[in-house]
């Protein structure tokens, strides 16, 4: 079927699923678990997952192949593009990881090959790098000096390395960061192709930009390349639901699909694509009518904190002046989607903050030594708000005593925090710890020496593990990665600075959760006996 034939209102996939699970054809294919009957005999049974291995399928007649799509994954992938505005969309069952996994290998071709890359990027990023066997020059991120926070590199930063290395193969960039701030991606787009290179986007938390007046302009429609989404984290999909959108003629999308189906499996969860091609239609179909429950329940939020100025709430300041151009470049846009929160007296950090809510019954997205990330979604209710507003209302009774909230009431400027318009240092101050992903070797300029990547393995006799208290000045051999977001701290080969020490001892001691690390306590770090071995500095 052509893409002009088809229509919004179809879910091709997923009718072919629905249409499997309720036939009564006998299966002599795998899945073993023969539509959940395998624990039919069992008194424990599968429980609610019967209805999902129901419709878990494999690639037989009618249901079409994810790596050669001729049929009802081709026409969902067809309508997909249309929905999201590509050239041509893929689905991704392994998350984002997958998509940014492939858009690497596509453009690095050659071992050797150079890609700049914003420092602040999800560990899957580097390990694209690593399979590449490519050399990354590292863009340094700007910071929102307000919030201490960081999102893109600036245009400047982009074409000045575009300058220093012609041979560059694209640019990579995450917008918007794990907080819901960004910026206008045009400027940079205009970079990368004023000098014949395509730009990559990691957009896994902006799946819904662009679909609604109140949202961000999406990667696509500003003119990126390549943009990767989590269509799971944002929009209705199962986890591990994304997609990778394309368009113009930057990208070798032959090559492209056969990354595709390197890094994906090939057994392919149909569950997982169903439900992306279910969740393309509900937003096809009901356009931006379907963030109005959402919003509303946000905006719900927003009246609430008002009534409680214990807590502050992150979003772009205005700005005046030519001074302030830069800072404006740094953060513009926020989802209004990601709630982010904070306790304006300093007497709870990110991390307690959460504790203290999820022992209320709310589970946040994440937090940092000093914010905590609510997450709403098109899937949120205005009863979900009021027990998080009755939480945070307790929470704020119970760590205040009453005549320090009735000053903040009476005077809510005596507690500035991130989004006042005075004293806007003072968050970065405050809080050395609250963006572990700023790029710490800022020294070196505004983007890096390229950087080799590979798969080599580390000899044992190579490495040491030394005290958080002794590592500064000696170079990592393992990645840092706070999880989440994701982003690495540091990586394998990166010269430890003094600031990047004092920040894994503040991961240290709020007992952060960090993967990669050999010591699960982050007591030590595991760094190069030999100094001067400092390949990726």
């Amino acid at each position: 079927m052509k893409r002009e034939e088809l229509q919004k209102e179809q879910a091709p996939l997923y009718e072919a699923l629905y249409r499997y699970k309720n036939s009564r054809q006998a299966s002599f294919h795998v899945p073993g678990h023969k539509k959940g009957r395998a624990y039919a005999a069992s008194s424990g049974g599968a429980g609610f997952l019967e209805q999902i291995m129901e419709a878990d399928v494999t690639e037989i007649s009618g249901t079409d192949d994810l790596h050669h799509p001729e049929g009802v994954i081709r026409d969902a992938q067809l309508l997909a593009a249309e929905c999201f505005g590509a050239e041509e969309s893929f689905f991704l069952v392994g998350g984002s990881t997958s998509g940014n996994l492939a858009m690497i290998l596509t453009v690095c071709e050659k071992l050797g090959d150079i890609l700049l890359v914003q420092r602040n990027v999800h560990k899957s990023v580097l390990n694209g790098l690593m399979l590449a066997g490519a050399r990354a020059v590292f863009l340094q991120p700007q910071q929102d000096k307000s919030s201490g926070l960081v999102t893109a590199p600036a245009p400047e930063t982009i074409t000045a390395a575009l300058d220093a290395y012609p041979e560059a193969k694209g640019v990579l960039v995450t917008m918007p960061n794990y907080y819901g701030m960004g910026t206008d991606l045009t400027p940079i787009v205009k970079a990368c192709h004023r000098h014949h290179v395509p730009l990559l986007v990691d957009e896994a938390h902006g799946a819904h930009y662009g679909q609604h007046p109140q949202l961000p302009q999406s990667a696509l429609a500003s003119g990126a390349d390549v943009v990767v989404q989590s269509t799971h984290k944002m929009l209705a999909a199962l986890t591990m639901g994304a997609m990778l959108h394309v368009q113009g003629p930057r990208v070798n999308r032959g090559l492209l699909r056969q990354r595709l189906a390197m890094v994906q499996s090939s057994s392919p969860s149909y569950p997982v694509m169903g439900s992306l091609d279910l969740a393309r239609r509900l937003l096809h179909v009901q356009g931006a009518g379907a963030f109005t429950a959402g919003l509303a329940a946000v905006e719900d939020l927003k009246r609430g904190l008002a009534e409680l100025p214990r807590y502050g709430l992150l979003h772009p300041q205005e700005q005046q002046g030519e001074a302030a151009d830069a800072a404006v470049a740094a953060y513009t846009t926020q989802d209004p989607f990601k709630v982010v929160i904070y306790d304006r007296m300093g007497i709870l950090s990110g991390y307690e903050l959460q504790h203290r809510l999820e022992a209320n019954g709310c589970i946040p997205e994440m937090s940092d030594d000093r914010y905590v990330v609510l997450l709403y979604s098109l899937g949120s209710t205005q009863e979900d708000t009021r027990h998080l507003l009755d939480a945070l209302s307790h929470i704020s009774v119970e760590k205040a005593d009453a005549q320090t909230l009735h000053s903040l009431n009476g005077n809510a400027g005596i507690f500035p925090g991130p989004t006042s318009t005075e004293g806007s240092t003072e968050s970065t101050e405050k809080s050395p710890f609250v963006e572990f992903s700023t790029w710490n070797n800022s020294s070196q300029g505004y983007f890096s020496e390229p950087i080799p990547f590979s798969l080599a393995a580390l000899e044992p006799d190579e490495t040491e593990a030394v005290r958080l208290q002794d590592c500064s000045g000696r170079t990592a051999a393992e990645m840092i990665i706070p999880y989440p977001p994701g982003i690495p701290l540091l990586y394998p080969g990166e010269r430890i600075t003094e600031a990047a020490a004092l920040r894994l001892q503040g991961l240290a001691q709020a007992g952060a959760k960090c993967q990669g690390a050999q010591d699960p306590k982050l007591r030590t770090i595991l760094v190069f006996k030999n100094s001067r071995k400092q390949g990726n500095v």
